[in-house]
């Protein structure tokens, strides 16, 4: 794909329509159409362009999973918990519906849902039989790209501004609004890093200009379309443009992968749970070879640390009664076994206890906008459980630990 050419460009006032773009790559044109998530213009508009039949394909700014949330916004309550809480993805999860809960947010106060842009591409493409191509990538590996690129002293506050802005029962500024006019959530959420931080600034934005740009040159090879609609949020036009002007690779999957790929975690910090658990079990020894009862003492101090935390980290949730018992008995153990943690277990026993049901579901991102419905639906409240327990279990072990270092050898 080397012979492009910008055959025209146009940018219309504002109020009327977006910025736009097209160009000529080899046999194939693309008009990028840069739109507003928050804006009842962009998503006409969108329609509007699709009605007009000068396009035989649309490819719009969503990944697989974001794909499936907007064409059914239940997707993500009919998942599988155990499934879910076995994979590790309940962080995942819970950021997921707190954005969601922003979105929610954002449009009971603009009376616009965002992404409607998005939705009116979906529903026009189906209308006129159009095959529609999904060229971003997928929120999750954008995030753990985020999460391994910032030093690691700015991801504490970097999540924990996120995640805070979007559970705050403050409305939604102007200010918010304007930005989601040029991003989507997650972009608007850390723009104002972004900007401040190439380290950031890289796997949010430049990034993902590039994988949607090599995602063009692999659905639309030479031949396939004649001319593609791409409908992008305003913030992605330039760059995205840019990497189309410029020659891509002849084989552009290899680089597209290459920007999906997350980085394994450190051998140390995989080494870390069994060194804790290795140095705890040596305590232990210690305790024992000296005197019966100060090894005795040191497993008491463990037990009642490790799982009276974890168990109140579960009343923050309100968890079951049982589930509370189930995590105190469970917790000083799972900490002794890296390869299963405590909110694994809490989950579990919650879900069995307090068997979500069909409203649980049907409700869920309605209830998340609301920080209270977090603990009313028994979905959202089982995520809690697990977070807490994990957070519980993870303080315990560390203020155990060093209890019992500092009765061996303080």
């Amino acid at each position: 794909m080397t012979d492009t050419q910008d055959c025209a460009i146009a940018e219309p006032a504002a109020e009327t329509l977006g910025p736009r773009r097209t160009l000529q790559v080899g046999e194939t044109r693309y008009t990028l159409l840069g739109t507003a998530h928050v804006s009842a213009r962009s998503a006409a508009e969108v329609r509007e362009l699709i009605d007009s039949g000068e396009f035989d394909a649309v490819a719009i700014e969503l990944c697989d999973s974001r794909h499936q949330n907007l064409a059914n916004p239940n997707a993500l309550g009919e998942q599988d918990l155990f499934q879910i809480f076995r994979q590790g993805k309940a962080g995942m999860v819970a950021a997921s519906l707190a954005l969601g809960a922003f979105q929610q947010r954002v449009a009971e106060q603009s009376g616009i849902e965002p992404g409607a842009e998005m939705r009116a591409a979906l529903e026009g493409a189906r209308a006129h039989a159009l095959p529609l191509e999904l060229i971003d990538r997928d929120i999750g590996i954008t995030l753990k790209r985020i999460y391994h690129n910032v030093p690691w002293w700015q991801r504490f506050s970097l999540f924990s501004g996120l995640l805070g802005g979007v559970l705050s029962r403050q409305d939604v500024s102007s200010e918010d609004i304007e930005r989601l006019k040029e991003g989507d959530v997650l972009e608007s959420t850390f723009r104002e890093f972004a900007t401040q931080s190439e380290s950031l600034y890289t796997p949010l934005i430049s990034e993902r200009d590039r994988y949607m740009a090599l995602r063009l040159a692999e659905l639309c090879p030479p031949g396939r379309y004649r001319h593609v609609l791409v409908v992008i949020g305003a913030g992605h036009l330039q760059g995205m443009a840019e990497h189309l002007e410029t020659p891509l690779p002849e084989s552009p999957t290899s680089e597209r992968e290459h920007l999906e790929v997350t980085p394994p975690r450190s051998r140390v910090w995989k080494a870390i749970p069994w060194l804790i658990t290795a140095l705890v079990l040596t305590g232990f020894a210690i305790g024992f070879s000296r005197n019966t009862e100060l090894g005795w003492q040191l497993v008491g101090e463990w037990f009642l640390i490790n799982g009276v935390l974890s168990g109140a980290a579960t009343l923050v949730a309100l968890a079951h009664p049982l589930t509370v018992l189930a995590t105190v008995f469970a917790a000083p153990l799972t900490s002794l076994n890296p390869t299963i943690g405590a909110g694994f277990v809490a989950a579990g026993v919650e879900l069995a206890l307090r068997k979500p049901k069909v409203r649980d579901f049907a409700t869920l991102r309605h209830d998340v906008t609301d920080w209270k419905g977090w603990w009313r639906n028994r979905v959202a409240r089982t995520l809690l459980v697990f977070l807490t327990a994990t957070l519980g279990s993870a303080a315990g072990t560390w203020i155990a630990g060093l209890r019992i270092a500092g009765t061996l050898f303080g």
